[in-house]
């Protein structure tokens, strides 16, 4: 990830050793070094991209999931995953949604593998890396997505309210602000055609996606998502997973109409 324009440029790094590949914060092997901390801005903000000298992006973990399954009686925690997350029986479905949510098991009916945008949460689960790109200069901070329909999202920082009746769209109309070091998304205006997250996580066109970002260490990026659609919960739900920092990895040219790989999954389980 390159950074743009003089305003850009990171007058200085905090410099410690690599640590790659880790889940958790704090889940390092004994006798690992510390994790690098965060690089930030010369006016002190946290950053979420690379540096001239490091270029990279975000790697989006496929298998992380909002809350956690239950199989067999055991909860199935994948690595990436925030450990605050909740359990499938936690979560408040509204009747019928749990249903749709299971029946969504097999992935055959998943608008991702038809190319179509994947708007709210599963937007961070996009292969090929996401980049991030904090323009103080127009107030926006802009994701870019390297997969899928090779598409973006814009959230603008300017103290802006939601437009009144919004026309409903794959990402919906964002505005953040920042508390601290994270960065705080509300999200609304989003159609009904993608799913929440890549596992099949229902959602209704009055879905209020509330997401925090920040940046633990040099490696890691934490996401997590507050869920207020009482279209389809009986009250808000929150979870996340932690994404990990891809060196070198910039975007290319991909079209997903030209890289699908996922054909076979569109027909379903085979008896």
């Amino acid at each position: 990830m390159r950074t743009l324009g003089p305003a850009l440029l990171i007058a200085s790094m905090i410099v410690g050793p690599t640590v790659s590949g880790q889940g958790q914060p704090g889940s390092q092997t004994p006798g690992a070094q510390e994790p690098r901390p965060a690089p930030r801005w010369p006016d002190g903000r946290v950053s979420f991209t690379g540096t001239p000298d490091e270029v990279g992006n975000w790697e989006g973990p496929a298998n992380a999931t909002i809350f956690f399954n239950i199989e067999n009686g055991k909860r199935i925690t994948p690595a990436a995953s925030l450990p605050t997350n909740l359990t499938v029986d936690q979560i408040p479905f509204k009747p019928g949604f749990k249903e749709q949510y299971l029946s969504r098991a097999s992935q055959a009916e998943d608008p991702h593998t038809r190319c179509k945008p994947s708007g709210g949460s599963r937007f961070w689960h996009t292969p090929y890396g996401i980049e991030i790109l904090d323009l103080p200069e127009t107030q926006e901070v802009i994701f870019l997505g390297v997969g899928a329909p090779h598409s973006w999202r814009v959230v603008h920082m300017d103290g802006r309210e939601h437009p009144k009746d919004l026309k409903p769209s794959w990402y919906g109309h964002s505005v953040g602000h920042w508390e601290g070091d994270t960065l705080v998304i509300e999200t609304v205006g989003f159609n009904e055609r993608f799913w929440l997250t890549r596992e099949g996580v229902p959602h209704t066109s009055q879905l209020r996606l509330t997401e925090r970002l920040s940046r633990p260490n040099f490696n890691q990026l934490r996401y997590e998502a507050t869920v207020d659609d009482r279209g389809a919960y009986t009250a808000p739900w929150s979870g996340g997973w932690y994404l990990r920092w891809s060196a070198g990895n910039e975007p290319f040219d991909y079209l997903c109409q030209e890289n699908n790989r996922d054909p076979a999954r569109m027909i379903g389980p085979q008896e």
